[in-house]
């Protein structure tokens, strides 16, 4: 198997009704302990958002290599119809990343480059 992603399974006593534009936290029974220089990006699961406007409010969210709790999933269901989440559902997808840590020097000049200062839209496309 070549996915990327791991799947996060909702950990609940009872099943949770998402009504339409609410956010709700999920619970995953998940606690992991990430290597230094490592972070686990926290991301939707396309069927669910394609499918039923169910997304991952802060996507992706970050779950840092120093943090200890419960993995949760921040929801919000973008679609017009109640979402009934079960226990055991499969609500979220976890990417395991490699990172530096960077330093800034604060400068009142950058250097050139052809793109420059061109931002969103500047190709045409």
């Amino acid at each position: 198997m070549q996915s990327a992603g791991l799947d996060l399974c909702a950990f609940l006593d009872e099943e949770l009704i998402l009504k339409p534009m609410e956010r709700k936290l999920i619970g995953t029974g998940l606690y992991i302990a990430l290597s230094e220089g490592f972070e686990a990006m926290i991301r939707p699961r396309s069927g669910m958002a394609f499918k039923h406007g169910i997304t991952v409010i802060n996507s992706p969210g970050t779950i840092d290599a120093d943090y200890r709790g419960e993995i949760k999933i921040a929801l919000v269901n973008l679609s017009q119809e109640n979402f009934t989440i079960k226990n055991g559902d499969r609500v979220a997808q976890m990417v395991i990343n490699k990172y530096e840590q960077v330093s800034f020097n604060l400068t009142d000049s950058l250097d050139d480059t052809e793109r420059g200062v061109g931002g969103y839209g500047h190709t045409g496309v």
